[in-house]
C-alpha cells in the first residue's frame, strides 16, 4: 500500500495494497544471489494439532500432493509449482501457527553494508522476522488460493469477502475476533480497477463485477503481531495490458536490486522512472501511448501496527524524499505503479479505507464527541483494530453496523482519516506491483516473494 506524497505522515494515503507448502521454494526473480535457505514447503515441517510447525518434533500430518497451479487465465502471472510432500492441502485449510520459511535473500550491491551480527541489527529481533516471515506465507497462500477462483463475471465483493476468509482461516484469527491484533488483516483488500489506482474495496451492496476487459490491481495485507505484510500483483485477461504489468513488475525487482542500507531513495525512484518510461502501451484503436510512472504515489516503511512507518519511497527520481536513506534492520515495501493517463492521482469515489488517527485514543476518555454513537464507534475502532486500517465492511462484520453517520463525525473530529480512492483520468488504465522486504545486516530478505511474482 502506497502513500501519496502531498499528504502529511498523519494523513499519508495507503495505497491499494496466498499460502502453500511444497519441497522447494521459486526464486523467480532472476535477481537472487544466493537462495533461501527454506522453501514455502518443508516436508520435514512437523505439525501440532492441526496446524503447521516448523520446529515441534513428533508425527507429521498427512503428505498430500499438491499439483502445479496453472495460473495462465491471467497475464504474466506464473504458475504456482507442484509438491508431493506437502503438509497443506489445497484449497488450503490448515492454519498457520508456527511456520515462518525464510524468504528469498539477495546480497547487497551497494558498499554500506553493515557489519554487524544478525543479532545485533538495530529494530530487528528474530522474533519479529518470524512474525514477518508467517504473515508473509500466510498472504502466498491466500493469493495462490485467490488466484485458483477469480474469474470475470464475479463480483468485486465475492472477491473480497472470500480472500478475507481465508486469511483470518489461515492466520489463526478467532471467530470473535478476540485475537484480531494478534493475527489479522494487514489493511482493506484493495481491487481497484482500470483508471482507479488504489483505495478501493467495495462496501457491502457493491455490485460492481470483474470482466475480462479489466485491470485490477490486488492488494492486500496479512499481519501477525503487528508486523504487516504487503504485496500486491495486477489481474488482467486481455494480452493488450502485457507491457502495463510487465514495466510494474520490472520496475519492483529493479527497486528491490537498488534497495540497501543507505541506499537514497531518489537512487531507487530513478531507476523505477526509467524502467516504466521505456514502455508503450498499444490501445484497441493502434494508438500508441507513453506508460508514466504514478508519480504521487510511493512505496513506504512499515513499522508495527502502521502500514506507512513513516519513510516514503518513491517511484520518480525527483521528490521531497530523493535524498533520504534506508535504515538498517527496516521493513520496507517497494510498490510501483504505472499508468496511460495523466501520471497523477487524485481522490474520487465513494470512501471505504479509514485509519484511526494517532490522537483518537486521547478522546475515548475525553469530552462528548456530538455525533450520535461516535464515542461508541471510536472505542470499537480502538478496540478491535488500533492503527491498523479497517473497511467499511469490516464494521459491519464486527456489529457495527449503524455506523455511517458515527464515522464521519469521526472524520471531522480528525479521530480517524479517510482514505478515497486514487484515479487517473477516466479511459486510462493503471497497474501496480509490490513486495515487502526487510534490510538485515548481511542481506535484504524479500518475505512476500513467491512462485506467482
Amino acid at each position: 500500500m502506497s502513500v501519496v506524497m502531498h499528504r502529511s505522515y498523519e494523513k499519508n494515503i495507503f495505497a491499494v495494497k496466498i499460502f502453500f507448502f511444497s519441497t522447494s521454494r521459486s526464486t523467480s526473480s532472476s535477481m537472487a544471489k544466493k537462495k533461501s535457505p527454506s522453501g514455502t514447503g518443508n516436508a520435514a515441517a512437523a505439525t501440532t494439532g492441526d496446524t503447521i510447525s516448523a520446529t515441534t518434533a513428533g508425527p507429521a500430518k498427512p503428505i498430500n500432493t499438491i499439483p502445479e497451479q496453472d495460473n495462465s487465465v491471467f497475464r504474466l502471472v506464473g504458475n504456482w509449482k507442484s509438491s508431493t510432500e506437502s503438509v497443506q492441502t489445497f484449497p488450503p485449510t490448515v492454519p498457520i501457527l508456527n511456520y515462518h520459511p525464510v524468504g528469498e535473500i539477495l546480497e547487497y550491491n551497494n558498499k554500506s553494508v553493515s557489519t554487524l551480527s544478525m543479532d545485533e541489527t538495530p529494530n530487528l529481533t528474530e522474533s519479529a522476522l518470524k512474525d514477518m516471515r508467517r504473515a508473509a506465507e500466510v498472504h502466498r497462500n491466500v493469493r495462490k488460493y485467490a488466484q485458483s477462483y477469480i474469474r470475470p463475471g464475479m463480483t468485486m465483493l465475492d472477491i473480497c469477502t472470500k480472500l478475507e476468509k481465508k486469511t483470518l482461516e489461515l492466520v489463526g484469527t478467532k471467530s470473535d475476533y478476540s485475537n484480531y491484533l494478534e493475527c489479522g488483516y494487514g489493511f482493506p483488500t484493495g481491487c481497484s480497477l482500470n483508471h482507479v489506482a488504489a483505495h478501493y474495496t467495495p462496501n457491502y451492496g457493491d455490485k460492481t463485477i470483474l470482466t475480462e476487459n479489466d485491470i485490477c490491481k490486488l492488494d492486500f495485507g496479512v499481519h501477525v503481531n503487528g508486523r504487516i505484510m504487503d504485496s500486491a500483483f495486477t489481474i488482467a485477461f486481455d494480452p493488450i495490458f502485457d507491457p502495463l504489468i510487465q514495466c510494474t513488475k520490472e520496475a519492483t525487482n529493479a527497486g528491490l536490486r537498488e534497495a540497501g542500507i543507505d541506499a537514497r531513495f531518489g537512487d531507487i525512484g530513478g531507476v523505477i522512472q526509467e524502467i516504466i518510461e521505456s514502455y508503450e502501451f498499444i490501445d484497441k484503436n493502434g494508438k500508441t501511448v507513453k506508460i508514466k510512472p504514478c508519480k504521487n504515489l510511493n512505496g513506504h516503511s512499515i513499522e508495527p501496527y502502521r502500514i506507512h512507518g513513516g519513510q516514503s519511497v518513491p517511484i520518480v527520481a525527483k521528490s521531497d524524499f530523493a535524498n533520504e536513506k534506508m535504515i538498517e534492520g527496516t521493513c520496507y515495501a517497494i510498490e510501483t505503479f504505472a499508468t496511460t493517463g495523466r501520471g497523477f492521482v487524485v481522490e474520487d469515489g465513494e470512501c471505504s479505507h479509514y485509519m484511526m488517527s494517532g490522537d483518537a485514543a486521547d478522546a475515548i476518555g475525553g469530552a462528548p464527541l456530538r455525533v450520535k454513537g461516535a464515542k461508541d464507534l471510536l472505542k470499537a475502532i480502538d478496540k478491535q483494530f488500533k492503527t491498523l486500517p479497517f473497511c467499511r465492511r469490516w464494521l459491519d462484520d464486527i456489529g457495527q453496523t449503524r455506523h455511517l453517520m458515527a464515522l464521519k463525525g469521526l472524520v471531522e473530529y480528525g479521530l480517524v482519516q479517510d482514505y478515497p480512492p486514487l484515479v487517473d483520468v477516466k479511459g486510462s488504465f493503471t497497474s501496480q506491483m509490490e513486495h515487502t522486504f526487510v534490510l538485515r545486516s548481511g542481506c535484504k530478505e524479500i518475505l512476500t516473494r513467491g512462485d506467482d511474482y
